[in-house]
């Protein structure tokens, strides 16, 4: 009998069966009372050669992400990847357009292979990491995931204060004399829900009127972007700033305003959320909230690399956004 018997006895992954073997501290303790008894059941020992050849075909580590064309989730991947790859290890990217299905497939292929950790971009994952599935392939590893939060055995979070980072952009209008705001949600997320969070509490904080009615849903990206452009045009009286949950959204509203005539931030004032390269190459440049994306990686990597080597005084991470001011606001 060698590992992969072991390994399917179990019902485990080759990884966590060498992690036992390899008297890893990052297994739980169910996890390997079940295996030791499955080793000791059929008298496995593997010889040093077989275990070094383990070892070294381990240093694998899995990244998914939503989507890798969007700008923040490709510079927290590529950071994760660069980083993990500067230290020996090899870095599968998988791109699952945030589809449960995708990240089945994924998730199937990964188990297969011999995968260290597992670095998850993206807040959509916190409901797909609730399917019976995904849990049984990933409750075993460890886990880190970058602006979201899990629940997994072993998993730890990079999570951005996004609530907060709204709340810089209603202040900052604030003092700049506006009222009546309203806040472009385009994405259903938990990261988004916490931005409309935001907006509500910041509105409240500075005695402005907030309801359901300041929310504008739209999809996310250019076309979205023009589309709550001409709900903002049609509404009165009209708003005279406008928060956006993402920067290419706003970047399309921007185009529908100025086509429509209106001066872009006199008329009407804009923030975006990431603070992407797309602000710098509009015009007027974008105001934006600048949500770390290279420093949530690097703190991902940390974190994965101490969970690695079975350090155990690992926590969750809360990083603080920043307002970028330019001349749309």
């Amino acid at each position: 009998m060698n590992i992969y018997d072991i390994a399917k006895k179990a019902g485990m992954s080759i990884s966590t069966v060498s992690r036992v073997l390899n008297h890893k501290t990052n297994v739980t303790p169910t996890t390997r009372k079940k295996i030791e008894a499955i080793l000791k059941e059929y008298n496995y020992s593997p010889n040093a050669i077989a275990r070094g050849l383990v070892s070294n075909s381990m240093e694998t580590i899995a990244v998914l992400t939503v989507d890798i064309r969007v700008p923040h989730y490709a510079k927290q991947a590529y950071t994760v990847e660069q980083a993990f790859s500067s230290l020996g290890y090899n870095v599968l990217v998988c791109n699952t357009g945030g589809k449960l299905n995708e990240t089945k497939k994924y998730m199937k292929m990964l188990s297969e292979k011999q995968i260290d950790g597992v670095v998850l971009v993206g807040s959509v994952f916190n409901d797909i990491c609730k399917d019976p599935e995904i849990v049984t392939y990933l409750k075993n590893l460890p886990v880190v995931t970058a602006n979201g939060k899990v629940n997994l055995p072993l998993s730890y979070s990079v999570l951005v204060d996004d609530s907060m980072g709204i709340s810089l952009a209603v202040d900052y209008l604030y003092k700049k004399g506006h009222r009546n705001i309203a806040y472009v949600k385009d994405l259903n997320t938990d990261s988004a829900n916490r931005k409309e969070q935001g907006f509500y509490s910041a509105m409240k904080s500075h005695g402005c009127t907030a309801t359901e009615e300041n929310i504008l849903k739209t999809s996310y990206g250019f076309k979205g972007g023009q589309e709550a452009a001409n709900l903002i045009l049609s509404h009165s009286p009209r708003y005279s700033a406008a928060v956006f949950g993402e920067d290419l959204t706003a970047i399309g509203a921007i185009k529908t305003f100025q086509k429509a005539g209106l001066q872009i931030p006199d008329d009407i004032a804009i923030t975006g959320y990431n603070d992407s390269e797309y602000t710098t190459i509009c015009s007027p440049e974008l105001t934006s909230i600048d949500n770390k994306p290279e420093l949530v990686g690097q703190c991902c990597v940390q974190l994965l690399v101490n969970m690695i080597a079975g350090k155990t005084d690992n926590a969750s991470i809360v990083i603080q956004p920043e307002l970028k001011i330019r001349e749309s606001a």
